[in-house]
């Protein structure tokens, strides 16, 4: 497909590229393999100081906002000044309904997004975009937004969990987003029914995330000899992923003679905690947190793990996974997994069939489960095989991507059935910024 035939699409995005986010990396990927013509705006650089190596893949090309807006006042001033030019009337409701709304709330975050909109909007209407999809429901989308009211470009975003659920999230404002957007996308149905009951009139679509799953193809599972069991953990060392419990569930084990040794992949604010809580439960010699790992190297060590586990929770403030990339990677690779029952979970890990789910907070549970899959390898062999089946039926990177492609391509429009694996819900089928 010749990609200058195609609609031109923006992405804006917080911050690009960033390391825990590879379902961005997933579909920016696919969407070009499938012929979109894309573009990247980023809000931040990244910060993460890793890359995976398919970053590299991406032709996409990147554009870097300017952090502040005063350190590059002529710069933002020329694009508003070109901005007020096209509908004067326009951009003044704009900027006094931002304005007010700044005033009300204390709260100048807003102004900050219709500066940014301001300087993207002469940027895309030179590079011809004819529409902008955001990621996260927070200050990318409050952007794409601004756009809209601004300069009239059509936006849609995805909802993933923290810019919908945490405590901060002013429902008002995330509903006004939803209703304005030519659609939404969301990765479970946990999701879907939480947003279409709190703006009926948004055009939700369920997709979920994918994966390639010639990459991510079932492998043969290796054992290390007389090494002890591994149990594997992936994620952000920050509250949601309840790695605590995952500790003294090893503490438990611990206690029990099992003979294990879990690995902890990833960084974060909670890495100081985490390790204080190892040296008190004096789990050094089996519990390691090993930092960052690219993707290229969990491919190879998945298959080693006895069990992947994502203990999740609801933190304090309400965060939470919405339905956790690290999950689906496993399950593809055909290792068996334990999780929580957290939002869109279980319509990935169900309970007996696909995986174990226990509930939150419960290291015993945990524990549980784990020694289960050790000890019974024919049973964890099977709850592995139907993961991989479920990967395969619902969580496939190409055939999702082409349901979302038709959605930014417009050609649902004005049709009112939904085909049953993006489960979109059009106005009036209500479901049971900062």
């Amino acid at each position: 497909m010749n990609p200058n035939s195609t609609p031109k699409i923006a992405y804006i995005l917080k911050m690009y590229p960033r390391f825990s986010e590879t379902f961005i990396l997933n579909e920016l990927l696919e969407l070009e393999r499938q012929g979109l013509n894309l573009r990247v705006f980023s809000l931040k650089k990244p910060d993460d100081g890793r890359f995976h190596a398919d970053v590299a893949k991406v032709r996409a090309p990147v554009s870097y906002l300017p952090e502040s807006p005063l350190l590059a006042a002529g710069a933002f001033l020329a694009a508003h000044r070109e901005v007020f030019g096209w509908d004067r009337l326009r951009y003044l409701r704009v900027l006094v309904w931002t304005l007010g709304r700044a005033a009300a709330r204390r709260c100048w975050g807003g102004v900050k997004r219709f500066l940014q909109a301001g300087y993207l909007a002469p940027r895309l209407r030179e590079a011809g975009i004819e529409h902008v999809h955001a990621h996260f429901a927070s200050s990318a989308t409050t952007v794409a937004f601004y756009l809209n009211r601004l300069a009239g470009v059509s936006y849609s975003f995805t909802a993933h969990a923290k810019d919908i659920y945490s405590d901060g999230v002013d429902p008002a404002d995330l509903a006004r987003k939803l209703r304005e957007a030519s659609h939404v996308v969301t990765v479970s149905d946990y999701n879907q029914t939480y947003l279409t009951d709190l703006e009926p009139a948004a055009r939700v679509a369920r997709i979920y995330n994918g994966l390639d799953l010639e990459q991510f193809a079932a492998a043969e599972r290796v054992t290390e000899g007389t090494e002890p069991p591994l149990i594997l953990a992936v994620g952000r060392l920050v509250e949601k992923k309840g790695f605590e419990d995952l500790i003294l569930a090893c503490a438990l084990l611990r206690d029990q003679g099992c003979r294990f040794r879990c690995r902890i992949v990833g960084k974060g604010p909670q890495e100081g905690r985490l390790r204080a809580l190892i040296a008190e439960m004096e789990l050094a010699d089996r519990v390691e947190l090993v930092g960052p790992l690219p993707r290229e190297a969990l491919l190879q060590l998945y298959p080693r793990a006895t069990a992947v586990v994502a203990p999740c929770v609801i933190g304090a403030d309400g965060n939470r996974d919405g339905l956790p990339t690290v999950l689906i990677e496993a399950m593809a690779l055909g290792v068996p997994v334990v999780s929580t029952d957290v939002t869109g979970i279980p319509e990935l890990v169900e309970d007996g069939r696909t995986g174990l789910i226990v509930p939150q907070h419960d290291a015993a549970a945990l524990a549980r489960a784990i020694r289960f899959l050790a000890d019974n390898p024919a049973r964890a062999d099977a709850l592995a095989r139907a993961g991989r089946q479920q990967v395969e039926e619902k969580f496939d990177l190409r055939t999702n991507i082409a349901h979302y492609r038709a959605l930014l391509e417009g050609r649902l429009g004005a049709n009112t059935e939904a085909t049953p694996r993006m489960q979109v819900r059009l106005a009036g089928q209500a479901g049971g910024a900062r």
